[in-house]
């Protein structure tokens, strides 16, 4: 990584609009417009699919292992991201691990509230093992909101008495509603993309207040015993950095095989932009390393 590299994208991320001054339609807008410029890999072969009401869609190149897949959370707070803004982030991160992938495209808030996207992903990963999938050959991973999805998601499949995935990829997870963590603070200026603020307006299109204390909103606050192996990606530089932290040790008190690694001087979800962004695409390159040790 150069440190130009990183200026280009810190001074992209300052020149848009900030996120609070948007609405939601044009939050939705931009982060699909901004997909749709990231590269995809040469190879790659997209399949739209339905699961019941919701729409997913496979990736898979000529090398990936038929039988191990990666179910993938977008983020964007419960309120926008879709297929098209993570696309190129969920394709190259299966084409380097060598899995197909299935993105979901699940239902967003303020037209579907909580616990709407939970229900989804369950339903998502209820479609891999009723295609025949094993558990042990499933990761479940998501960036921000889609990285406490993940969670919530195994939380969800364990009280149920199904079957765990074999790992989860959780990168800058936001794991707790109630917003209690230092860095929400001490990160604040540093951090171009998120903030407190902002993550208080989508929870208020989100969730009730009474309902954020649930372990499937907030799985920092659940029981995370019998859990699969956990990667967690995160900057030092952004509002969710002691979410990381937080949720990583108690994953550990819970005899939950965690592996956090702390990127510096990164953008939130700086996988985003691996096109620009050379520590972008070695993220997704030890992340691949990850899913190939857990699933393949």
């Amino acid at each position: 990584m150069t440190v130009q590299e990183r200026q280009v994208v810190f001074d992209l991320l300052r020149s848009i609009p900030a996120p609070g001054s948007m609405s939601i339609p044009e939050l939705r807008a931009m982060f699909d417009q901004a997909g749709a410029t990231t590269k995809l890999p040469e190879d790659v072969v997209l399949e739209e699919v339905t699961i019941g009401a919701l729409r997913a869609e496979w990736s898979s190149t000529p090398h990936a292992d038929p039988t191990s897949t990666l179910l993938y959370l977008h983020g964007g707070g419960y309120t926008f991201g879709s297929l098209a803004s993570h696309r190129g982030l969920v394709t190259n991160l299966g084409s380097l691990a060598g899995v197909r992938t299935l993105a979901l495209d699940y239902r967003l808030a303020p037209e579907h509230k909580f616990p709407s996207p939970v229900e989804d992903a369950v339903a998502g990963y209820r479609h891999l093992l009723d295609q025949g999938f094993a558990p042990q050959r499933i990761a479940v991973g998501g960036d921000s909101a889609g990285g406490g999805l993940a969670i919530a998601l195994m939380i969800a499949l364990r009280d149920a008495g199904l079957p765990v995935p074999g790992a989860a990829l959780c990168i800058a997870p936001w794991v707790d509603m109630m917003l209690e963590g230092d860095s929400m603070l001490t990160k604040a200026e540093l951090d171009p993309l998120v903030s407190r603020h902002e993550l208080t307006r989508m929870m208020g299109e989100y969730i009730a207040e009474k309902d954020r204390t649930d372990p499937r909103a907030s799985p920092l606050l659940g029981d995370l015993a019998g859990l699969p192996p956990v990667m967690i990606q995160v900057s030092s530089h952004e509002v969710l950095l002691d979410d990381a932290h937080r949720i990583a040790g108690r994953l550990a008190a819970a005899d939950v095989a965690v592996r956090l690694q702390v990127w510096p001087r990164m953008p939130h979800v700086w996988h985003l932009y691996a096109d620009i962004l050379s520590e972008g695409r070695a993220a997704l390159e030890q992340a691949a390393g990850f899913l190939r040790e857990r699933i393949r």
